[in-house]
């Protein structure tokens, strides 16, 4: 589970810190502009290098990260990534550091360390990486471009790796911001790896079924309960390494069989909740991100859809939801509901448990009136 998340000088975020301990599920509310989305790319600058994307040119090339995100062009001080993660009850500290000094168009990387109840994994300081195998001896020692991360490079020792689980974990993140008009269930390749927009919906739906078959009855089961006419889904193989998603329904002796693509909006998110379920039980525990999940939906169809998000990760894997809807709002506590908060564009963003902010009255309302200052 993710512990705490720590950004510093990176765009609206200064000193910002998030813990999460003991959350298996939690809310971030605020206003338009006080950074929930800078939440969400801070998690996918991390995910995308764990993925092997660790030169900063290609980081910038795909808009997550550039010298202009430095919180008011303070590029003096360096922007600075801390994620602190519990696998199989040890403490997983990564710490990344990113410079830009004077006349250098790109990023480089400053400081960079893994860390294992305390114990280096690795450790970095601008060009020089050092690999231990405690905290009092060096194994090795080699020289790597400023400009790369060190992460995805370093060679895995074993299955058993501290760096392999702590790469693999947070390679099989999930961060979402979906558009659904961009979904498609055609599928050219698998993967278990969404993009963010789940554009690549196709390929990761035919990658979880061809890995882990049983995940059809989890989908299923979801499905079944948010769309009670729906008969069944087919992956079908329509040519070389091409498959596409059939959907179909059956409702009064009668039968129905659409294109994916031909699902509304909603239903689309209906699939894509199923599979991040699915995803969770088969291959997590994960972490997932999930940015306005009630978009797209009724307001009656909201409740049930986040209390199912809640519920599967209750024991299993953590996910952490950004609303601006009331009724998603509802479906949390002041225990695990964060408020984010910034004053004015040039001030940076706070952030505070609800439950240590006072409300009078009822809490969406205050929200509405925009009464809730920190």
């Amino acid at each position: 589970m993710l512990q705490r998340l720590y950004v510093h000088n990176f765009r609206c975020l200064e000193n910002f810190e998030l813990t999460l301990k003991e959350m298996p599920s939690a809310l971030l509310i605020g206003k338009n502009g006080s950074g929930k989305s800078t939440i969400r790319s801070a998690l996918e600058v991390l995910q995308k290098i764990s993925q092997g994307i660790n030169r900063m040119r290609e980081l910038e090339k795909l808009k997550l990260i550039s010298p202009k995100d430095f919180a008011r062009g303070r590029s003096d001080v360096p922007i600075r990534f801390e994620i602190e993660v519990l696998l199989n009850d040890k403490l997983y500290k990564y710490i990344l550091a990113l410079e830009l000094p004077e006349k250098f168009r790109e990023l480089r990387v400053c400081q960079e360390q893994l860390l294992v109840a305390g114990e280096p994994i690795y450790s970095r300081k601008e060009a020089q990486v050092t690999l231990h195998t405690s905290s009092q001896n060096r194994e090795a020692q080699f020289l790597l471009d400023w400009h790369l991360v060190a992460l995805p490079v370093i060679q895995e020792q074993s299955e058993t790796d501290p760096l392999r689980m702590f790469r693999n974990w947070l390679a099989r993140t999930i961060i979402l911001a979906p558009i659904p008009s961009l979904m498609t269930g055609e599928s050219h390749g698998e993967t278990l790896e969404p993009k963010q927009d789940a554009s690549n919906f196709g390929d990761w739906f035919s990658g979880l079924l061809s890995r882990y078959p049983a995940a059809y009855t989890q989908v299923d089961k979801y499905l079944r309960e948010v769309m009670p006419d729906i008969q069944d889904f087919q992956n079908e193989l329509i040519g070389k390494d091409f498959k596409s998603t059939i959907v179909r329904f059956e409702a009064n002796n009668a039968n129905l069989s659409i294109d994916f693509e031909a699902l509304s909006d909603g239903e689309k998110c209906f699939f894509l909740c199923a599979v991040v379920l699915a995803a969770n039980k088969f291959y997590g525990p994960v972490f997932c991100f999930w940015d306005e999940p009630d978009n797209y939906l009724s307001l009656s169809e909201i409740g049930h859809f986040v209390m199912s998000l809640r519920r599967s990760f209750k024991n299993r894997g953590q996910i952490l939801v950004t609303s601006h809807n009331e009724e998603a709002i509802r479906k949390f506590s002041n225990e695990n509901t964060f408020v984010l908060d910034r004053k004015s564009h040039l001030e940076p963003t706070l952030v505070r448990l609800l439950n240590d902010i006072t409300v009078r009255g009822d809490l969406v309302d205050t929200l509405i009136r925009g009464d809730i200052e920190l």
